[in-house]
């Protein structure tokens, strides 16, 4: 199999590239420049630098010449700050740059294609998961209804010659040398918290996945589709289900603070009580969030959990998924600290002003 891949130096892009090439299939890739410093960047990975979204119709068309399936490991999630109003940059780069390249794929004679999306789509689907979400899901928060639209443009795109899926993915753990973990996030909003004797943190929790997972949950759609397959798909990806809780006191070991730190879970209406700030600092600085922040509380207090059904139908094995959360902290917090110059997530972002 023939693959072309967009995102091919990024961490989730770069680890399924790799798996793909050692089963024996040719991937050619584009991906903005440069690589992270240290990244094991795959060398039978045809690789070119170039921004998918500025190069014309005629140039992506001989990028797909000979391929069979297109992988979309691009765009920007809901942690990237962008200027009001948020949904027009999802639109550009999660809605329309899939599309565009969806079209172009069936042009070049690709027959599937696998798209990284997200899990919160699932919120959407109360009949699929089993919990009806509080209402203005989706006019609230801009980021949830973008992924949603995505995955109308990809089903749109599906006919009786061309198959696509969309893995729902959640929150991934491993790092790639070079590039900055999204999870320094995470740990400027623990520091806050430091000094007193616990944590106060949502009574929910959230699925989880290694970066080798995805790689192999991509790979294993690439295969699949078309084959055991066809049409449309929408699959919720992940092995590992863990409360907030739990997760936090693995990170708290990995900052080196032991494992027995007190987590006190709060409802969703407390931690209301904290988010007028974060709401003024992004009017001051121009920003909109892609989840409204006086929404999140009620997400984070619900257990988000997915079976590992559908990752194991593409042949996702067990990993080490604490050994990849300390890893993500250990390099988040050098990141927080000054202490490692790595390269931010890229995508859009740089576009983003």
């Amino acid at each position: 199999m023939k693959v072309f891949l967009v995102g091919g130096n990024g961490l989730l892009g770069c680890k399924a590239a790799e798996i793909l090439i050692d089963r024996g299939h040719f991937v050619r890739a584009v991906a903005l420049a440069p690589n992270p410093e240290g990244a094991p960047i795959p060398k039978k990975m045809e690789l070119h630098f170039c921004d998918i979204n500025k190069i014309s119709d005629e140039q992506v068309l001989e990028y797909m010449k000979g391929c069979d399936c297109f992988i979309f490991a691009s765009g920007i999630d809901e942690r990237v700050e962008c200027p009001h109003p948020v949904y027009r940059w999802y639109e550009k780069f999660n809605i329309k740059s899939v599309e565009r390249l969806l079209a172009l794929s069936k042009k070049a004679g690709i027959t599937k294609a696998v798209v990284c999306g997200s899990y919160f789509s699932m919120l959407n689907k109360p009949d699929l998961w089993g919990y009806k979400m509080h209402k203005g899901l989706l006019e609230r928060n801009p980021y949830i209804r973008a992924r949603v639209e995505q995955e109308k443009v990809i089903e749109a795109a599906c006919d009786d010659k061309f198959s696509a899926a969309v893995l729902e993915l959640p929150y991934i753990f491993g790092t790639q040398p070079g590039r900055q973990p999204v999870w320094t996030i995470l740990i400027d909003q623990l520091k806050g918290m430091d000094k007193l004797k616990f944590t106060m943190y949502p009574k929910g929790g959230t699925a989880m996945l290694t970066v080798r997972q995805v790689g192999e949950a991509l790979a294993g759609a690439a295969e699949k589709l078309g084959n055991e397959f066809k049409g449309f798909n929408a699959w919720p990806i992940s092995m590992y289900n863990l409360t907030w809780k739990q997760f936090l006191k693995i990170v708290y070991d990995a900052r080196g603070m032991g494992p027995n730190r007190k987590i006190i879970g709060v409802p969703g209406w407390m931690m209301r009580m904290g988010t007028g700030k974060i709401v003024k600092e992004y009017k001051e600085k121009g920003i909109e969030s892609g989840i409204d922040v006086n929404y999140l509380p009620y997400i984070m207090n619900i257990n988000l959990f997915i079976d590992n059904k559908y990752a194991k139908a593409l042949g996702v094995q067990e990993d080490d998924i604490k050994a990849a959360i300390f890893d993500s902290i250990k390099v988040s917090t050098a990141c927080c600290d000054g202490t490692a110059k790595l390269i931010g997530m890229r995508g859009g972002e740089d576009e983003i002003k």
